[in-house]
């Protein structure tokens, strides 16, 4: 399994920026991309972006396209999400995942860290 930890959360003014970062510990070496996901209360969990490990292909959710931006650092064993311009319906729980394989199957999940941003 691969152990992750988000942080960077918090709370922050519409039109604001955060950034994110998950750390990636364990069985690493069985990663081929990391993934951030999001969930609001009473809502189902949203894909926001992905990014390899290996060529730092990168893939996001239409409606986030231009305000997120997911990197990596792969000698950190770290991906970041940068998020910019946020609104209030960014609030929610942000969570990052690993997939072992390019099919993104997502077997490992960190805690979430909390996004809220206020109006």
């Amino acid at each position: 399994q691969v152990q992750l930890v988000e942080s960077g959360g918090g709370l922050v003014q519409a039109g604001g920026s955060l950034r994110l970062s998950c750390t990636a510990s364990g069985r690493t070496f069985s990663s081929y991309a990391m993934g951030w996901f999001r969930q609001a209360p009473g809502k189902e969990r949203e894909f926001v972006a992905d990014i390899t490990w290996s060529n730092g292909d990168t893939t996001y959710a239409n409606s986030l396209k231009g305000r997120f931006t997911i990197s990596r650092d792969n000698a950190k064993n770290t991906v970041y999400l940068q998020m910019n311009s946020l609104k209030p319906e960014d609030t929610a729980v942000y969570r990052c995942a690993s997939a072992p394989t390019r099919s993104r199957a997502y077997n490992s999940w960190g805690q979430g860290t909390q996004v809220i941003v206020s109006s």
